[in-house]
């Protein structure tokens, strides 16, 4: 749309077209959660419960890895199995559905991002449309890759260190439906919103707005507000789980102080 055209559209246009960008942010969501839903016992089986199972892929390479070397404490996988309990008597069937939205969600961020930025792009001149372009490929691109590290890091090894931890032998864990799906989902969705950092960091340097000292002069700072961050969005109360959480948003902040000008 020409600068003069956007000029003229009235405050209703503008409203009509976010409401015309929304309604298809909606419809794709809608596609998106009954074509998931229809899948879900085959995803459950095989990509949401794979963490339940020792021969994950995290747990072998971390058996792998430990049998290479003779003075590591041995990690092993034959015996590690997490059988899960429902008892709620409709939770199965929130969960089916609660399940396939927030996947459908997952699945279709860059289609919503790209939706988003047909409002917003008659808005920028030609260059700041280049750099919105870039960032939307290397926001889409973090974006997945936090959500990978989520579901190959982050949630296995909370998972295995949690269901094997006991306060007592006498007390054995029972580990529910709810339970294990609210961490699932948290913890993957937190991480792909958290690997984009960088990318602010990189569009507020871009503008002038961050530069490399900042990150120097708050980095004690930011360890601790990182630390409270990892708290906050860390499902369960434990040390273990907390530095699982800490150590790749840290990793970020650094990553994000590079990314900006000295």
């Amino acid at each position: 749309m020409a600068e003069d055209q956007l000029q003229e559209m009235s405050f209703w246009d503008h409203i009509d077209a976010l409401r015309s960008v929304l309604i298809r942010i909606v419809v794709v969501l809608v596609v998106a959660t009954i074509g998931l839903f229809c899948v879900m016992p085959y995803l459950f089986d095989n990509v949401i419960l794979a963490p339940c199972h020792g021969d994950f892929v995290l747990y072998r390479l971390f058996e792998r890895m430990t049998s290479a070397v003779a003075w590591l404490p041995q990690f092993t996988t034959a015996d590690f199995q997490v059988e899960l309990i429902n008892i709620k008597l409709a939770s199965q069937f929130f969960i089916h559905m609660s399940s396939s939205f927030w996947l459908g969600l997952v699945l279709t961020f860059p289609i919503v991002l790209y939706l988003l930025w047909t409002f917003v792009a008659p808005a920028l001149y030609p260059k700041e449309r280049r750099g919105v372009k870039t960032a939307f490929v290397i926001g889409c691109l973090m974006f997945f890759l936090g959500v990978a590290v989520g579901y190959f890091v982050v949630f296995p090894v909370t998972l295995r260190f949690l269901a094997d931890y006991h306060v007592s032998q006498l007390v054995p864990n029972q580990i529910s439906l709810d339970s294990y799906m609210d961490t699932f989902l948290m913890l993957i969705f937190v991480m792909g919103i958290i690997f984009e950092l960088p990318l602010l960091a990189w569009l507020l340097g871009s503008l002038n707005v961050l530069h490399r000292s900042f990150f120097k002069t708050y980095r004690r700072h930011a360890v601790v507000a990182l630390l409270v961050l990892a708290a906050i969005i860390t499902p369960t109360g434990d040390p273990f789980t907390l530095m699982v959480v800490f150590l790749p948003i840290y990793l970020l902040y650094e990553v994000s102080a590079y990314l900006v000008p000295a």
